[in-house]
């Protein structure tokens, strides 16, 4: 991870905790690494829930451990799911429950990087999360366009979330211009 990925990592931790309570329910739809879980794990507290989900079982093993290490696996949740089905795989009581819906795109780092995220599944996983989001909640979105299928990916969702009611949503877009293919950041207002 770059200095610029880093500084991009800490604006979208400081939107989240201004915007996540203690004992809310959040989702980090691709668990990866397992470092936004913890993050998030932080910030809902022992009254919380965390939904952690990822389709590669070693992402979720690694997640498992982050939590265990930081003594916060009570409060969440891990989920073996590509995040295009994820409303199929939480409590039907998380409709319109969630307060912030985290998505870093792209592939698992130090992981096979034949396994990506992409435009389909992603857009379906966005869909849903809309679905999802409590009036306040946000979805916060890093997407990586520098590997195969990465700036299509990173483009289908700009337009999608471009393209949202503007009564009802509020999309910001930040694109760091420090070096070539910087990860994007796409937050969602609801």
């Amino acid at each position: 991870m770059s200095q610029s990925d880093t500084s991009l990592t800490l604006q979208v931790h400081d939107e989240l905790t201004a915007r996540i309570e203690p004992g809310d329910w959040v989702v980090d739809a691709t668990s990866g690494n397992g470092h936004d879980s913890v993050f998030l794990a932080r910030r809902i507290g022992g009254t919380g829930r965390v939904f952690c989900l990822d389709i590669q079982r070693s992402a979720l093993e690694i997640t498992r451990k982050r939590l265990a290490e930081a003594d916060l696996s009570d409060q969440a949740t891990l989920i073996q799911c590509d995040h295009a089905h994820m409303q199929n795989h939480l409590p039907v009581l998380t409709n319109r429950r969630i307060s912030a819906i985290v998505f870093n795109l792209g592939y698992l780092p130090g992981g096979d990087k034949s396994c990506t995220t992409a435009s389909k599944s992603s857009i379906l996983a966005l869909d849903q999360s809309l679905k999802l989001l409590a009036p306040g909640g946000c979805i916060s979105i890093l997407a990586y366009p520098g590997h195969r299928g990465g700036r299509e990916e990173c483009e289908s969702i700009k337009t999608w979330a471009l393209q949202l009611p503007s009564d009802r949503y509020k999309t910001r877009i930040q694109i760091p211009a420090a070096r070539v293919n910087p990860p994007e950041w796409i937050l969602i207002l609801f």
